[in-house]
C-alpha cells in the first residue's frame, strides 16, 4: 500500500498501538501527526522515528476528551500537511476495577473513560470530517476492543465504552459515506505497557492463559493491531465493520478432534 503524499492523525500515538500505527503509516509514505496527552518524551521519540523513515511528523499535546483540543489538532494537521486523509482514533484510557465491586466505580471513572474512549473519537471525526471528505476517499479507523464484544475486560465502564465505539463506527459509517469510510479494529490481549502496568504481577500468567486459549496460540503485539488498521485503510469497499485482531482467542479454543 502506497500512501505517499497523504496525511494522517493518530491519537494516543506516543506508544503502544498508536506508535506502531504511526510508524507503519510512515513506512508507506504517509505524513503523521502524533497526538499525546502526557507522554511528551515518548511522543517526540515516535516523531523522530517517523522522520528517520523519511516521513514528516509533528506532535500535538492534548486530551481528545476536550472538543477544543480535537479541533485545534485537526487545524494543526491541515496547517502542517495541507490535507488530511486518515484519522486513527486510538487514544484510550481505563481503570482496572474488579467487576463484582460495583461500588468501586465512581462518577469520575465514567466521565473520564467515556470522555476519552467515546466522546474523543466522535469529536475527532466531527472536526476532521470536511478535510477527510475533500478528496472523496477519507478513512477513519476507531480502535475498539474485544471487551466491547464480550463484556470482559479491565472494568465495566471500559467494556461499555468500547461497545459504544463499535456502535459509533456503524453510525458514522452510515453518516459519512460515501466520501469517508469508517471502520474499527477490536484488539484482544496485547503484550504491551498498558496491560503490564494494569495487571502487574498477574501479567505473565494472564498472557500465557490467553495464548493457550487462542486458536493461533499467541497474543497480539502492537504491530499486529497496526497491521489490522492498515488492512482496513486499504480495503476500499469496506465500511461500518469491526475487525477482531486477537489471534483467534474470541472464537477459541482450537478444535483438536471431531464430534463423534
Amino acid at each position: 500500500m502506497d500512501l505517499s503524499g497523504k496525511a494522517a492523525i493518530v491519537t494516543g500515538s506516543s506508544r503502544g498501538v498508536g506508535r506502531a500505527t504511526a510508524l507503519a503509516l510512515a513506512r508507506r509514505g504517509c505524513r503523521v501527526l502524533i497526538n499525546y496527552s502526557s507522554s511528551r518524551e515518548e511522543a517526540e521519540r515516535t516523531a523522530a522515528d517517523v522522520r528517520a523513515l523519511g516521513g514528516k511528523a509533528v506532535c500535538f499535546a492534548g486530551s481528545v476528551a476536550d472538543d477544543t483540543v480535537c479541533r485545534a489538532m485537526v487545524a494543526m494537521a491541515i496547517r502542517e500537511f495541507g490535507r488530511l486523509d486518515v484519522l486513527v482514533n486510538n487514544a484510550g484510557t481505563t481503570r482496572f476495577i474488579n467487576f463484582p465491586d460495583l461500588d468501586a466505580v465512581t462518577d469520575g471513572d465514567w466521565d473520564r473513560i467515556m470522555g476519552v474512549n467515546l466522546k474523543g473519537p466522535f469529536q475527532c471525526a466531527r472536526a476532521a470530517r470536511p478535510h477527510l471528505a475533500a478528496n472523496g476517499d477519507g478513512v477513519i479507523i476507531n480502535v475498539a476492543s474485544v471487551a466491547g464484544l464480550t463484556g470482559a475486560g479491565s472494568s465495566i465502564p471500559y467494556c461499555a465504552s468500547k461497545a459504544a465505539v463499535i456502535n459509533l463506527t456503524l453510525a458514522l459509517a452510515r453518516t459519512l459515506g460515501p466520501s469517508i469510510r469508517v471502520n474499527a479494529v477490536a484488539p484482544g490481549f496485547i503484550d504491551g505497557e498498558w496491560l503490564r502496568k494494569g495487571l502487574g504481577e498477574d501479567f505473565e500468567a494472564a498472557k500465557d492463559a490467553k495464548a493457550r486459549h487462542a486458536v493461533l496460540g499467541k497474543v497480539c503485539q502492537p504491530e499486529d493491531i497496526a497491521d489490522g488498521i492498515l488492512a482496513l485503510i486499504s480495503a476500499d469497499l469496506v465500511t461500518g465493520q469491526t475487525l477482531v485482531v486477537d489471534g483467534g482467542h474470541t472464537i477459541g479454543p482450537r478444535v483438536t478432534h471431531g464430534i463423534k
